[in-house]
């Protein structure tokens, strides 16, 4: 049964997947993925791509292309235009500036190593500002508090004394994720966001962001994340392996599983365009309620995963 969309009847849904081009797709991703385009589907709505690829020293060469050739071959087909991050410096740029013209943003040049015995940033260049020709970073002005009711973990809040200022460009003049996420989901015209539990520690800040600039957020489901046995999240950064594509229909099957979706074998001897088809509308993100991390040897007997 398709569910009923999350926002109002006459609002199309505008959902988007956005990977950070720093290694090839891995199982995680593709389960992140697949949340996303499912219910973005089951709503009949929109699911846009945007690459992520505003830290250089963070990607690998290649790795876009081998991200989009990767959803491709498992037949996740973004609607309309891809965004790349790298192309909207000008952009970025502008609002930083408008913030610090407001007096909602400031020059901070506090270093890592003064700042290390910190939990939450002490306003230091908030109350002193440094002097005018040093090199600096860009902190937002937090303050209240915030919160959400998010489709799969419920009602989460924030008290930003708690978060504390945050980076939005960073010393070198790169701009930060907080920053061009939320930028980039208005230019998308983006209303509704499924990604990773790991990535809810960042919504306070993006609210932060939002309501400086006057803007209404999206509707947010945050899925749980796969582990590897040792708790780490799979990652790029733990070296999670590549996805393979000859093994699509088996990860397709290990991915629903992930999501509660769990096809009978009338199904699973379906070719894959079938399975993933019928696969929209047995979307029901309720069924992962509060969940925070799924192990990954607990998907072992669904598919082939190497």
């Amino acid at each position: 049964m398709t569910p009923a969309s999350p926002s109002a009847s006459e609002t199309l849904y505008v959902g988007r997947f956005a990977p950070t081009p720093s290694g090839p797709l891995h199982f995680g991703s593709l389960v992140a993925a697949l949340a996303s385009y499912l219910d973005a589907k089951a709503h009949n709505g929109l699911w846009l791509m945007r690459i992520e690829d505003i830290d250089p020293p963070r990607e690998q060469p290649g790795a876009s292309d081998t991200i989009l050739r990767s959803l491709e071959a498992f037949e996740l087909y973004w609607d309309g235009d891809l965004m790349y991050q790298s192309q909207q410096n000008e952009r970025y740029q502008h609002q930083v500036d408008q913030l610090l013209k407001q007096g909602q943003a400031y020059r901070c040049q506090c270093s890592r190593k003064q700042l290390k015995d910190y939990t939450v940033y002490p306003n230091s260049c908030r109350k002193n500002p440094p002097p005018s020709d040093a090199e600096c970073a860009i902190r937002l002005k937090t303050e209240g508090i915030f919160s959400i009711e998010d489709r799969i973990q419920g009602h989460c809040q924030w008290a930003m004394d708690q978060v504390g200022d945050f980076i939005i460009q960073r010393r070198d003049k790169l701009f930060a994720y907080q920053l061009a996420v939320v930028l980039d989901d208005v230019e998308q015209g983006v209303n509704q966001v499924v990604r990773g539990y790991d990535i809810l520690e960042s919504t306070p800040r993006q609210l932060q962001l939002m309501q400086h600039l006057q803007l209404t957020p999206p509707v947010y489901a945050h899925i749980p994340v796969i582990v590897q046995a040792n708790g780490q999240k799979l990652s790029k950064q733990n070296l999670a392996p590549a996805i393979d594509s000859t093994e699509k229909h088996q990860l397709l099957l290990r991915a629903l599983a992930a999501l509660q979706i769990f096809p009978d074998r009338e199904i699973q001897a379906c070719t894959y365009s079938d399975i993933l088809r019928w696969a929209v509308d047995q979307w029901q993100p309720e069924r992962l309620a509060r969940q925070q991390e799924i192990p990954e040897a607990s998907l072992s007997r669904y598919g082939v995963y190497k």
